[in-house]
């Protein structure tokens, strides 16, 4: 099946760019010239990305109305935008990704290449798989449970049919085990209602990662599409602590994308999820680690250690995208939490995730330098 993707914009010569690179990685194109009819195909079909000139004077209209079109609320967003354009403003407005005038095919490609590895993955998660599978579900806060029976499954939740009239709202614990295995499940869910009286979904909320991973595992092997995701990304690490660590990367991930990171150092290997807090476009990413096992803390102290042995040694590391987090957690916490936290680069990305690329990176060398200082006292 082909990517789709919506582009707003006027100016020829970045639309034979786009053409020609969006082709090349067979990505769909509906081009739309004005906002009125991108905004009517944003509510009757499914894009896996919207591609907005920011030029053009209801770009932002057109970005807000993705994010809150039901078919389209999950797409990629990209913006196209001058040099001077204020970055903050234009991730506000819900674009994931920036791709800078003039548009060239290189920097589009490069773009374009991230964006489609996220793309695939955003429509896999939103691929619902037809199953009939009995659900208990138990109300968080009281005694109340239901049973009911699946209709759909997906990686983010599921429909059920609902006894009787009932309609159930809050938050609930589902629990299930996939047909033909012995894989049980026990998530958090909320109520998100749709359809009719009798039929209601299901969004899994706060998923382990493995947990995650075995579920995505079940629906790969019973899902009708075969397309293979993209391969992982290569990228250089510059800055590594317990909690997070700090990639350059042509074409990083936009904030709040769930990563899955490979990491080799001589005969160190380590494999960790994580979450991007922090992105620079065209420069670099920070990502936090989701895990917080003693096996995952144990884990980077290696790995940080044969690193600190073996100066020379240059890792080598792979990224791929998992799909976008659905409601980001914040990244700034109170003065207290960072006070307590022992772990600078983690507290960077706290305190200076929105500040411009070329202080955020200052702050980040002063750092390194006084890493240094310490390591060597």
């Amino acid at each position: 099946m082909t990517l789709k993707s919506l582009v707003l914009c006027s100016d020829d010569k970045i639309v034979r760019v786009l053409r020609r690179t969006l082709g090349d990685l067979e990505i769909g194109v509906e081009l739309c010239a004005d906002a009125d009819s991108a905004l009517r195909k944003l509510t009757r079909e499914r894009f896996e990305a919207i591609i907005v000139d920011c030029a053009d004077p209801r770009s932002a209209e057109v970005l807000r109305s993705a994010r809150s079109a039901l078919c389209n609320k999950r797409a990629v967003a990209v913006a196209v935008v001058d040099a001077a354009t204020g970055l903050r403003s234009v991730f506000d407005l819900g674009a994931h990704f920036v791709l800078y005038k003039p548009v060239s095919s290189e920097r589009a490609k490069s773009s374009f290449r991230a964006a489609r590895a996220l793309m695939k993955r955003e429509r896999r998660r939103n691929l619902r798989i037809p199953v009939q599978i009995p659900v208990l579900i138990r109300k968080v806060d009281s005694d109340a449970t239901l049973r009911v029976t699946t209709t759909d499954l997906s990686e983010g939740g599921m429909a059920v049919r609902v006894p009787g009239r009932q309609r159930p709202t809050g938050l609930w614990k589902v629990a299930f085990t996939l047909p033909g295995t012995a894989t049980s499940f026990e998530l958090s869910s909320e109520f998100a209602w749709e359809g009719n009286m009798a039929q209601a979904g299901l969004r899994f909320l706060d998923v382990a990662p493995e947990a995650s991973r075995q579920l995505c595992d079940w629906l790969k092997r019973h899902s009708p599409e075969t397309e293979q995701d993209d391969p992982p990304v290569r990228c250089q690490l510059t800055d590594l602590s317990l909690g997070a660590c700090y990639l350059d990367i042509s074409s990083p991930f936009p904030v709040s994308t769930r990563v899955t990171l490979s990491m080799r150092a001589g005969t160190a290997e380590m494999r960790a999820e994580g979450v991007v807090r922090v992105m620079h476009p065209e420069k670099g990413m920070g990502v936090e680690f989701s895990q917080t096992t003693a096996e995952h803390r144990h884990a980077v102290e290696k790995f940080l250690g044969v690193l600190t042995q073996n100066r020379d040694v240059l890792p080598e590391l792979m990224v791929e995208p998992e799909g976008l987090v659905s409601e980001p957690e914040p990244t700034q916490k109170s003065s207290s939490e960072l006070a307590e936290s022992e772990d600078p680069l983690l507290n960077l990305f706290r305190r200076q995730g929105a500040v411009p690329s070329e202080s955020f990176h200052e702050e980040l060398r002063k750092q390194r330098g006084l890493a240094a200082t310490a390591g060597s006292a």
